[in-house]
């Protein structure tokens, strides 16, 4: 058997390789237009999206994308600016609005690239008239703060917001608007991916009131005039502007997990992709995975050992304590607590993006004897996990794992790797 961190890592690496821009997005590019080639775009792989379409684009184009503060790669005609994520700045303001100011006045001979990818929403962030960018910050904090899905939250800010919800299309109109995707939600629904700038909405502001009231987030004033009057309404479907509004999906969780189910293969191993669309409280998913992965390490139940277990999606974590955070570590505490040490089962746990909450940490690595080495150093994984320190229980083990920027998000990416030692301790 080979080392199970080297193999989970292979997984890893070949999850996040699958999403790499410069291999999904030239297959995927249209024909150039008769006239101007206008690139936008956002999100954590923004920047390298567009080094990959001036890599391989035939023509003139011209354009500006907006990615998060350390992501950005060089190009030549594709600015790049840099923002902050997940919570909006300035920065992040001034870009949305040069972006508008490039696609307006344009022709039916035109074509607009936009390039959207995981974390656009924040890096986006154009507030609707009424609005300021404080206000805008307040209802984001709040949301990451509730435990709220990510669907919940992209309904929230496109009704706040001057650019998302199909705004961004429409703006471009007549132009032809060609959006190329990468997926980092559940589902990969276009309209929740960087709250979808360029696709007509269908959510409402009555449910955007729905979400702040069932989260019992207390909004400004400004805020709640805007949905209650219905001023923050976005494009709907059917909209005329959108009629030339052409999406494809590059990249997506499906296709991460599909590559690291090669590698598993590649060592021997059985892989079995539980789900790319996972959702729900991290500590949740910790202990469901936990007793999925017991009952195949000891009742040889769905599966039979050695086998990996993989799981794609995006978790949330309530807000409770005073921790260093992350839901993929949230995750990995939850399973570690649930696994009680079984002998032969290891697991990673990380974010395609190498961010797991605000931390510069991708995510981190559970063995069997990672209890022990806690209380070792005066450390209790239920404690930890009370205070959602996961970054600070795995730092101290040396097991926190580090990728830096990786240019690319197709969302969080688990592994459990299930080895016949585990089933033979069954014995």
């Amino acid at each position: 058997m080979h080392e199970p961190r080297a193999v989970l890592r292979s997984m890893f690496e070949a999850a996040i390789a699958a999403a790499d821009p410069a291999r999904c997005v030239p297959p995927n590019l249209p024909e150039p237009p008769k006239g101007r080639t206008i690139v936008v775009g956002a999100g954590k792989a923004a920047a390298s999206m567009a080094q990959a379409v001036e890599r391989h684009w035939p023509g003139d184009l011209s354009g500006l994308v907006v990615t998060r503060y350390g992501h950005a790669v060089p190009t030549s005609r594709i600015q790049v600016r840099e923002a902050s994520h997940p919570v909006p700045d300035q920065a992040g303001l001034k870009a949305a609005r040069e972006i508008m100011d490039l696609v307006s006045g344009l022709t039916a001979d035109d074509l607009v690239l936009c390039l959207i990818s995981g974390g656009g929403s924040a890096l986006l962030s154009l507030p609707i008239e009424g609005l300021t960018l404080e206000d805008k910050q307040a209802v984001n904090k709040a949301l990451l703060r509730s435990g709220a899905t990510i669907g919940e939250m992209n309904c929230v800010r496109r009704h706040l917001s001057a650019i998302k919800g199909g705004r961004l299309a429409a703006a471009c109109h007549p132009a032809t608007v060609v959006t190329l995707l990468i997926s980092d939600v559940p589902g990969d629904d276009p309209i929740d991916i960087a709250s979808g700038p360029t696709v007509a909405d269908p959510t409402t502001c009555e449910d955007a009131i729905a979400i702040l009231t069932r989260y019992g987030i207390e909004a400004s004033p400004a805020v709640m005039d805007v949905l209650a009057s219905g001023r923050g309404e976005s494009i709907k479907p059917g909209d005329e502007r959108l009629a030339q509004a052409d999406v494809r999906m590059i990249a997506t969780p499906q296709m991460a997990l599909e590559a690291a189910a090669g590698v598993a293969a590649q060592y021997g191993l059985s892989a079995h992709i539980l789900g790319d669309a996972i959702e729900g409280e991290a500590r949740d998913v910790g202990k469901v995975m936990a007793a999925i992965a017991l009952q195949v390490a000891v009742k040889d139940q769905p599966f039979t050992a050695p086998c990996v277990l993989l799981s794609g999606g995006e978790t949330t974590v309530t807000i409770r304590g005073q921790g260093r955070g992350g839901r993929n570590v949230e995750f990995l505490l939850s399973l570690g607590a649930g696994l009680h040490s079984h002998p032969g089962v290891y697991a990673l746990a990380g974010d395609t993006d190498g961010v797991d909450g605000l931390e510069e940490i991708a995510g981190a690595y559970l063995a069997p004897d990672s209890i022990e080495r806690a209380w070792d150093r005066g450390i209790s994984i239920a404690a930890s996990l009370t205070d959602n320190d996961g970054h600070g229980f795995f730092g101290a083990l040396g097991d926190g794992i580090v990728t830096g920027p990786t240019l690319t998000n197709v969302n969080d990416f688990r592994a459990i790797l299930i080895t016949r030692e585990a089933a033979e301790n069954a014995v």
